[in-house]
């Protein structure tokens, strides 16, 4: 029954939007990447420049309004994880900035981005130690 209610999705349309709009933020990604390297910086520095400036122009995009309709035009590509790590931080924060910056924004922030954080932390201690104890 709710399947004959339900809209049909475009699942085809969905798949190419994700994947033009995940491959042009790696594009993006890439081509900061070539600039910073052009600055003579190393590989090491060249990453974190690539990372920072990826997460700074998603919270931007984020506090404006912008990242938000991206996503719901672009689906699951404007998810790649460093951009959409810092929409899941940026948006709650907005969100309950109302309510004041301690309770509100700062009590908010990592309310989606938090369950990442706590269990992406637990399975790299496990893989960890699972290395560790397989002597590799």
């Amino acid at each position: 029954m709710v399947e004959e209610v339900s809209p049909k999705s475009p699942i085809v349309k969905n798949c190419i939007l994700a994947f033009l709009s995940g491959g042009a933020i790696c594009t993006l990604g890439q081509a900061f990447r070539h600039w910073y390297l052009s600055m003579a910086m190393t590989e090491e520095e060249c990453g974190l420049m690539v990372s920072v400036t990826l997460i700074g122009i998603s919270a931007v995009l984020t506090a404006l309004g912008i990242y938000g309709r991206l996503g719901k035009h672009c689906g699951a590509g404007t998810e790649v994880p460093i951009t959409g790590f810092a929409n899941s931080v940026v948006s709650p924060a907005i969100e309950f900035k109302k309510e004041g910056l301690v309770l509100g924004m700062a009590a908010k922030m990592f309310l989606i981005a938090g369950p990442v954080i706590v269990y992406g932390t637990l399975t790299s201690v496990i893989v960890g130690l699972i290395y560790f104890l397989l002597g590799r």
